[in-house]
């Protein structure tokens, strides 16, 4: 029996092949991901690790826990601890280190590196072994500043050279002392980092006279346990955390394995839609496979061969292919995996370099898929053919499928289909969390359910198409008969292409209703002209709002400050505003009081509200980050949305108790209006500044849709490969059931049907199996989205469902693309057919 599976194989090369492709690529997919992100997470370890061969124990201030009123702070690193633990028996050097945000402007005056890793920090004399220079000096004062050489060279900088940088807002202009190379992770991956000296870098990251953790080197001969543990007992422990130099780099390893994990995931998701969608293909190919041998396997049957054997020479088959798939396709991911490196190189993403990691998971990974998802597939054809009686499949009485197994079919399908659109229309009712796994579980068993259903479904829908194939005359009329001459094959063929378009359709549909709800909300919130903000979000020094309104074309202004406090013994953060021009910046609805803002009057969103049981004339008491209570009345509660939520004080009553005060984002009126005249006065008055934007609300509007944007091309991009495979279906199904009706073309070529009407017959199949496939897909993505659309609803009121009208007839027509491409190479076949051995052939 293995000598008969293997001499199958070998016999049916080329009916194989596209079902060789279709596990292939999905397994390209899986082993192509884990090579990316495994080489991806070694170079970034790598270059983490070598961060940290100058750290033999790291000092770093422990976080004091809200407790009761008392709102939570770090503890501080002074000078006086560092000198302390330099003094530490074991203790070669300690150094203090300060780090903070840092943009970079390049000579053009465009933000340098990639924003969240532009970084700043200190340097710690000329013997700073962490940083060695290139060239130049040791920065002395707020006039000088030393550069990465990476950021050095991208920009065209030398040491004497004029840069401009900026931390939290102002535009700082120091000459570039000196040039310097690192081994930081960020740096490598494309950021950049500024070093000052150490009391221009305290002074500069609000960190005067403290340090963001403190460095300690060994003496020779002592190792990293026994220094934390001189260090721990020196240090006050309530202040103070020690980490030893390998436990950081330990910490750095598995902080980027996690980082790299939900990358992983989401690509292996994508890759096993391709696999899911291949098994249909599998499926497919060895159902006709056995369906064409029916007699072969009757024969074997009837010279002794069990049900036992026959199932298993079936899988045999299959294992060959999978194991030939599996290799191909982990030879091809290998590939993928330095590619994908590559492509994002073209586009400007910096990765560390490293070399290309293939690990025995991976291998033993994408095997074991190819294998496994095979073999899965073929069992139940293989088990079916071993079920027909040997008489009766001499006499291909087993052909259709029998009233009893359909009813069962349709029966389970419709079973299935109702439980998933119930678990769905319930999990819209639900708060997101819960209602996101009820929903996933929904559509499971929908997708599940409608491919059951699917060659039901089949023969109404092409039906509907008849009108129009009677235009092709006879081609047309056998194409319809063609396509619902065996239900079971055009459903699995027309499945694979339908679960490609339902997940593009559905991802579709709620990118374009989310950015419509976005639209609304930032037009029916904001007020304001316009709103200045760091482009990584991070704080704003108060100076830039000064500066904004000292500028005589802005009518109004208002930072938004936000301050941790503790109110009825929770944390609670509050949103510092100009009480007297925040209600003309913003649009928010009342719902109770009004909305006064000023002294001690503050306003409430809805939910915090609801959570404190307020009211308007509610009084509160909040103790601030100085440990002092005010005694705050409630004038109003507002409706809050994702942009602006939360407990409103005027700033005036806010700053008293804060050390350091911080803007996160500002808003601002101009005399004019908004135009990009009055845009380029408000960047002007601001320094230019490369670490600021300044946007309108069509900006912040564009800025979260090209987010969305960026996630939906990727999505298409990843999904795409289904369809590939999706289309490989098409195609093997086409050319095995030309292969199959050999002699019946034939005899359509003998009673007249010329070639070029034979091509249109296989081409119109196609075609009609596609678009049956592309109706459904699209039929059920829109109903996903408009799940899943209410499910959010509950969170974004300015939610509403949006159908993307242009680009569901665009699916549709690219289905019938597919569909047409994929005929092509069959319907030639067929053509071709010699017409007097195909009425000869068996």
């Amino acid at each position: 029996m293995f000598r008969t599976a293997l001499r199958n194989v070998l016999a049916h090369k080329a009916r194989l092949l596209m079902t060789v492709l279709a596990v292939m690529l999905g397994v390209a997919f899986v082993s192509g991901t884990l090579v990316f992100t495994d080489t991806v997470s070694d170079a970034y370890q790598n270059s983490s690790a070598k961060g940290f061969d100058g750290v033999d124990v790291a000092v770093r201030p422990r976080f004091q826990d809200s407790e009761g009123d008392r709102v939570g702070k770090r503890a501080e690193l002074t000078e006086a601890l560092r000198e302390r633990a330099a003094k530490v028996p074991g203790a070669a050097s300690a150094t203090g280190v300060v780090t903070g945000f840092t943009a970079v402007a390049d000579k053009s005056g465009k933000l340098l590196g990639s924003g969240w890793q532009s970084q700043g920090g200190n340097y710690w004399g000329t013997r700073d072994s962490r940083y060695p220079l290139v060239s130049g000096h040791a920065p002395h004062g707020p006039g000088e500043v030393l550069l990465d050489s990476a950021s050095a060279r991208r920009a065209g900088y030398r040491t004497g050279d004029t840069v401009r940088i900026s931390v939290d807002g102002p535009v700082l202009t120091p000459r570039v002392s000196g040039i310097f190379t690192t081994d930081d992770g960020n740096v490598a991956a494309g950021g950049s980092l500024a070093l000052f000296d150490t009391p221009t870098a305290q002074s500069l990251f609000g960190k005067k006279g403290t340090y963001d953790e403190i460095d300690v080197k060994a003496a020779p001969g002592t190792g990293q346990a026994a220094l934390k543990a001189a260090l721990d007992g020196a240090l006050p422990a309530k202040a103070v955390r020690t980490t030893t130099g390998t436990r950081l780099a330990e910490d750095q390893a598995e902080q980027i394995s996690a980082s790299m994990s939900g990358l992983r995931q989401g690509l292996l998701v994508f890759a096993g839609i391709a696999l899911f969608v291949g098994t249909f293909i599998i499926a497919n190919t060895f159902t006709m496979l056995v369906a064409q041998r029916t007699r072969e396997l009757a024969l074997l049957r009837a010279v002794g061969a069990s049900r036992r054997q026959v199932t298993r020479s079936v899988l045999v088959e299959a294992l060959l292919v999978g194991a030939v798939a599996g290799v191909t396709g982990l030879v091809a991911g290998i590939g993928i995996g330095a590619g994908l490196r590559g492509l994002l190189d073209a586009f400007g993403v910096t990765l560390p370099d490293g070399p290309l990691v293939v690990a025995p998971a991976t291998v033993a990974a994408a095997l074991g898929v190819g294998v496994v998802v095979t073999a899965l597939a073929a069992w139940l054809p293989g088990r079916r053919a071993a079920k027909i009686p040997p008489v009766a499949a001499m006499s291909s009485v087993h052909a259709k499928a029998t009233a009893k197994s359909l009813v069962l079919r349709n029966t389970l399908g419709a079973l299935l289909s109702a439980a998933g659109a119930a678990a769905i229309l319930t999990a819209t009712t639900m708060k997101t969390d819960i209602g996101q796994v009820v929903m996933g579980l929904g559509a499971v068993l929908l997708i599940t359910g409608v491919f059951v259903l699917t060659p039901l479904l089949s023969r109404p829908l092409i039906a509907a198409a008849a009108p129009l194939l009677r235009l092709f005359g006879v081609s047309g009329r056998l194409a319809r008969q063609n396509s619902v001459r065996n239900p079971r094959r055009t459903a699995a063929t027309a499945s694979a292409l339908m679960i490609g378009l339902t997940l593009i359709t559905g991802m579709t549909v709620m990118a374009g209703s989310l950015q419509h709800a976005i639209d609304r909300m930032a037009s029916s919130a904001i007020r304001a002209d316009y709103v200045v903000s760091m482009t990584t979000h991070g704080p704003l020094s108060p100076d830039v709002e000064r500066r904004l309104a000292a500028d005589p074309d802005v009518t109004a202004s208002s930072p938004l400050r936000d301050a941790p406090s503790r109110i009825d013994g929770r944390t609670e953060f509050l949103t510092g505003v100009n009480g007297r021009t925040i209600g003309g910046l913003t649009d928010l609805k009342t719902d109770d009081g009004s909305f006064r803002v000023g002294g001690d009057r503050v306003v409430v969103d809805q939910d915090t509200a609801k959570a404190h049981h307020w009211r308007a004339g509610s009084e509160l008491t909040a103790y601030f980050e100085d440990g002092k209570a005010v005694r705050l009345t409630v004038s109003g509660v507002y409706t809050g949305n994702a942009m602006i939520r939360g407990i409103m004080l005027d700033n005036a009553t806010l700053s008293r108790h804060q050390a350091d005060p911080s803007d996160m984002q500002i808003m601002v009126k101009t005399a004019g209006g908004t135009s990009e005249a009055a845009k380029d006065r408000l960047v002007k008055a601001l320094g230019s500044n490369p670490a600021l934007q300044v946007q309108d609300r069509k900006d912040i509007s564009d800025g979260i849709a090209s987010a969305f944007t960026l996630i939906l091309n990727m999505v298409y991009g990843l999904l795409g490969m289904a369809v590939i495979v999706a289309v490989l279906g098409v195609v093997n199904t086409l050319a095995m059931s030309v292969f199959e009706r050999a002699q019946e073309i034939g005899m359509l070529r003998a009673i007249g049907l010329d070639r070029r009407a034979v091509k249109r017959m296989v081409r119109l199949e196609s075609l009609v199996i596609s678009l049956f496939g592309g109706v459904l897909g699209i039929g059920l993505g829109v109903f996903f989205g408009w799940a899943v659309g209410r499910l959010l609803g509950t969170r974004m009121p300015t939610y509403e469902l949006v159908l993307p009208w242009d680009r569901m007839a665009l699916f549709l027509v690219l289905a019938g693309v597919v569909g047409i491409l994929a005929a092509l190479w069959p319907a030639r076949r067929a053509a071709r057919l010699n017409m007097l051995g195909a009425i000869k052939a068996e």
